[in-house]
């Protein structure tokens, strides 16, 4: 089964809080956003976001340039799922469905975010397309974060294998153009309580 064809059944077959990455309020991208100077006029794009609730924190919060991008997962359901909140909204993100490996392009944003998706490319030149198109996207001097499993965190998720990262190994990973500015270690707690080991780190773009 491909990445699409798994994604999709995920998405198709269990409800928002029955995938073990449901969180109703995103705080700790939150947090991190704030400390990078987030303002209403920012523009965030969320890598991998699926149907998260943060573009609906972030919208409440008056910011009106969003991007929702399921590079990894590649569910049409995920992201119908997301757009169905914003039926009647007055501001509605950009919502772009593409593999991480294919071609896709936005203009350039402040703030890149994603929670769990840079852990599941266990290959180089998946992780190498990654970062390609994190240059192109993110402005100099701009936030990127991303949460992976640390060392201690699970070794599979929703049944693929994952890649994980210490904040200083992620750093590695991204090379001298990103510089760590801080990392948080966080436990996530799944709908049915199991303890996922996080680790959030906050990266600015320094060439």
């Amino acid at each position: 089964m491909d990445r699409h064809d798994h994604w999709e059944r995920v998405f198709t077959t269990k409800g928002e809080r029955d995938v073990s990455w449901f969180e109703t309020v995103p705080e700790v991208s939150i947090r991190l956003m704030e400390a990078a100077g987030l303002t209403a006029d920012s523009c965030v794009l969320d890598v991998g976001g699926g149907n998260s609730r943060l573009v609906d924190v972030l919208s409440a919060r008056g910011l009106d340039c969003l991007a929702v991008l399921d590079i990894l997962d590649i569910s049409e359901a995920a992201l119908q799922q997301a757009r169905s909140r914003f039926d009647n909204a007055t501001t509605v993100p950009t919502w772009i469905v593409s593999d991480v490996t294919g071609d896709w392009s936005l203009k350039p944003m402040d703030i890149w975010h994603d929670r769990a998706v840079f852990h599941f490319l266990t290959e180089p030149r998946d992780r190498a397309r990654y970062l390609s198109h994190m240059r192109e996207v993110l402005k100099r001097h701009g936030t990127a974060i991303i949460a992976t499993f640390a060392p201690d965190g699970p070794e599979k998720c929703s049944g693929l294998p994952v890649a994980r990262y210490s904040p200083q190994s992620l750093s590695a990973e991204l090379g001298d153009e990103f510089a760590l500015v801080e990392s948080v270690p966080y436990i996530h707690v799944t709908p049915w309580g199991a303890a996922q080991s996080f680790q959030y780190s906050r990266f600015t773009r320094v060439h």
